[in-house]
């Protein structure tokens, strides 16, 4: 069955709520980078978001899967969702602030549209889609500008969120096997979560050496507590819900309701202000985002039709 869809009101406020969630992990990895390098964090963070879902399978009687073929597909989700793209995230906000982090982190769907249209049969792409994209990479290149042929290390920052949001991209179609699979929301975040943690753990240990670092303030731990219970472990659940419910592309729309909330924390918490170049750079992502949706305007031609 085609799982392409306009999204109901339930569905809204789910990527609604999500968006807070995501949103959030951006101020929380701003408070943590301070302190410590990016594979702890990010090693941390699905460790206790881990933790934290075994132990909700244990209160409601669930076991995990222990099919070889699902744990793959655990273990190949966990790279795609969550290794890669936190690594890359959390090394790109030791570069530039976390508001323009999250604006290019909402880029997301728009390569989701791309990757849909050659790995999916019900994804494809349409007129609308393909100016959707065009629009929004050039809002990508409004951000970017000169930096582009600067090398500088806030280019490099931001190339490592992009890299990340091709990467959350490959992990919206790749998650679509688990519906298929018959894994219910709640076992795929627990099993891919789960399988980032056991790959993460050795290479934090050989990478970072942890034992040599300095403990960490009470405001970093709140803030590594708050990205693995909140914006990992809760948001997953939100995540694996929609996603088999509305599809790749209508899900990857809630990273362009990240921004909202990150700028306003990085701004009101952490001091940040970013230029208008990025503020323009993301109306031209949202003009983007809103012709890959095609709601609005299938909405603003109807008045027309009705005039004829």
């Amino acid at each position: 069955m085609a799982i392409q869809k306009q999204m109901d009101a339930r569905e809204w406020v789910m990527l609604i709520a999500l968006s807070l969630l995501w949103g959030g992990s951006f101020f929380f990895v701003g408070v943590a980078v301070k302190e410590l390098p990016p594979v702890t964090i990010v090693t941390l963070r699905v460790t206790l978001a881990a933790a934290a879902l075994l132990i909700v399978c244990r209160i409601m009687g669930l076991q995990l899967p222990r099919q070889w073929a699902v744990w793959r597909a655990f273990f190949g989700m966990g790279l795609l969702n969550n290794i890669i793209p936190f690594c890359l995230i959390v090394w790109g906000q030791t570069h530039i602030a976390s508001g323009l982090a999250s604006i290019l982190n909402a880029t997301t769907p728009l390569f989701t549209v791309i990757v849909a249209h050659f790995l999916t049969a019900d994804e494809k792409m349409t007129g609308n889609k393909l100016v959707g994209v065009l629009i929004g990479f050039a809002g990508v290149a409004t951000m970017i500008g000169p930096a582009a042929f600067g090398g500088s290390s806030g280019l490099w920052g931001q190339i490592a969120i992009l890299g990340a949001a091709i990467s959350y991209s490959f992990a919206g179609i790749f998650g679509r096997r688990f519906k298929a699979m018959g894994v219910p929301p709640l076992m795929t975040a627990t099993g891919q979560i789960s399988s980032s943690t056991l790959m993460l753990i050795p290479v934090a240990l050989l990478v970072d050496r942890p034992w040599t670092l300095a403990m960490p303030s009470l405001g970093t731990w709140g803030a590594l507590i708050g990205i693995a219970l909140l914006s990992t472990a809760l948001a997953y659940l939100i995540f694996f819900r929609i996603l088999a419910s509305a599809g790749a592309t209508n899900l990857a729309l809630v990273t362009f309701l990240i921004p909202v909330s990150a700028i306003l924390l990085g701004s009101l918490l952490l001091g940040e202000q970013l230029e208008m170049k990025h503020f323009a750079g993301m109306a031209m992502i949202a003009a983007g985002l809103a012709a890959i949706d095609g709601r609005l305007l299938s909405r603003l031609r109807q008045p027309r039709q009705r005039l004829q």
